[in-house]
């Protein structure tokens, strides 16, 4: 087993577009995982299109309605 402190990770490594490796986004959808790149054209759009939020960001006390 290699010990992960002994790695030194370099934060501005660079690598050519032949090194790369494409990342694949998964998403959960009707309780089962796929991945983005399955979707039709219009549900990858959705996917794009959606807004994340924070729970402390939502957590703000509701002044009362008078």
């Amino acid at each position: 087993m290699s010990n992960p402190a002994s790695h030194t990770h370099n934060a501005h490594a660079t690598l050519d577009d032949a090194q790369r490796q494409r990342c694949e986004v998964w998403t959960r959808v009707m309780g089962y995982h796929r991945p983005v790149s399955s979707f039709n054209i219009g549900k990858q759009g959705e996917h794009a299109e959606r807004r994340f939020f924070s729970e402390r960001a939502c957590a703000a006390p509701v002044a009362a309605a008078a």
